[in-house]
């Protein structure tokens, strides 16, 4: 998105709490990704009209994300996955402090390893994929299965810096990192089961629903 209008929407956004102010400003230092204001306006707008009752996270860093969905909407309960043992820990103290625990679940561990152990908290009424980026149709294909009937799955970082876009990337590690970004993109908007739909907000945001009845010939 051109960059004098994303801090034009970035500058409406009405202001966040102070332990939201204290993550973001954490993350900046200690350069953990975060969704990007815009993109997470987004997506809770998104979910402040599905209103679902059951979030599955793939990849809670912080807790950021998932902390932001369960103060936007106080029905929902959230289970969010983190890899990393000192970001899973991170997410646990600051869930602690704003007082979710009750209602948003971290487990630590690949996402690619606990598939079991989620299926049996969902069905998911919402699944937000925001992890390994070259893992993303792995994570889809495994953790789709536990979507609800009229779920939605939102993919953040699907634009990746408007790279998906450039025909020349220099750095390889990037370059590679891009062509798989690109094949989960056409591979979801290809996909005969789901009906897609990519946001050109934060760093791109996709939203995909099942097909339905009605839509089988969309």
């Amino acid at each position: 998105m051109n960059e004098i209008v994303n801090e034009y929407i970035e500058s409406m956004i009405p202001d966040r709490t102070d332990l939201f102010h204290e993550m973001e400003r954490f993350a900046e230092a200690n350069n953990v990704p975060i969704m990007e204001l815009a993109g997470i306006e987004a997506l809770l707008q998104i979910l402040r009209i599905q209103k679902p009752k059951r979030i599955l996270e793939i990849g809670t860093a912080i807790g950021y994300s998932a902390l932001r969905m369960a103060h936007a909407l106080p029905e929902a309960s959230i289970v969010t996955i983190e890899r990393d043992p000192e970001r899973f820990q991170t997410a646990k103290e600051y869930i602690a402090r704003i007082g979710y625990s009750d209602r948003v679940i971290v487990l630590e561990g690949d996402a690619l390893d606990l598939a079991s152990c989620t299926n049996t908290m969902g069905p998911f009424d919402a699944i937000f994929i925001d992890a390994a980026k070259g893992q993303y149709t792995k994570f889809f294909e495994m953790y789709s299965e536990q979507l609800a009937d009229a779920g939605c799955v939102y993919t953040d970082n699907v634009l990746f810096k408007g790279l998906v876009a450039e025909k020349e990337i220099e750095n390889k590690r990037i370059r590679n990192l891009v062509a798989k970004i690109k094949r989960y993109n056409e591979w979801l908007m290809t996909n005969p089961d789901y009906l897609t739909s990519i946001m050109p907000v934060g760093d791109g945001l996709a939203v995909s629903i099942r097909r339905g009845e009605e839509n089988e010939k969309a």
